[in-house]
C-alpha cells in the first residue's frame, strides 16, 4: 500500500463497537442499583450482576466486565456505610484497630465484587439460552 493511501473501510469500526462500551455502562449501573435496593436480601449481589449480566448479554467474558463494574457501583455505599458505621462506634478513631479495618474493608470489597461476576456470568448464559429457546420455536 501507498503511504498515501487509507486504510480499508471494514478497519474503521462500526458504531455499535463505540456504543457497547456505554451500554456496558449502564447494564453495569443498573444491575449495581439493583443490587444495592435489594441489598436487604442474602445475595443481593449476585442478583444485581446476573441482572446486568443479562442486559448485557454476549459472553462469559462481557458477564465479567459488566459484573465487575456492577460490582464497583455496589461496593462504594457499602464501603461509604462501612466507615461511617465504625466512625459512629469509635472504632474508627485514634489508636483504632487500622489494620483489622481495612482487612475487613478489603473482605467486603472482595466479597461484593466476586459475587457480582458470578451472578453477571450466570446472568450471561442464562439470557444466551433464553435467546436460544426463542430462536428454537
Amino acid at each position: 500500500m501507498d503511504s498515501d493511501t487509507p486504510p480499508p473501510i471494514d478497519s474503521y469500526g462500526t458504531d455499535s463497537d463505540a456504543s457497547s462500551d456505554s451500554n456496558r455502562i449502564v447494564n453495569a449501573m443498573f444491575g449495581g442499583g439493583v443490587g444495592i435496593v435489594l441489598s436487604f436480601l442474602p445475595g443481593s449481589t449476585v442478583l444485581g450482576g446476573a441482572v446486568a449480566g443479562y442486559l448485557e448479554g454476549g459472553g462469559t467474558d462481557e458477564g465479567l466486565r459488566v459484573g465487575a463494574l456492577a460490582g464497583l457501583v455496589m461496593l462504594v455505599p457499602k464501603l461509604l456505610f462501612g466507615l461511617v458505621a465504625l466512625w459512629f462506634l469509635g472504632i474508627l478513631g485514634p489508636g483504632g484497630f487500622g489494620a483489622v479495618i481495612v482487612l475487613f474493608l478489603l473482605g467486603i470489597a472482595a466479597y461484593t465484587l466476586v459475587l457480582s461476576i458470578v451472578g453477571a456470568v450466570i446472568g450471561t448464559v442464562l439470557e444466551s439460552e433464553s435467546n436460544r429457546s426463542r430462536t428454537q420455536l
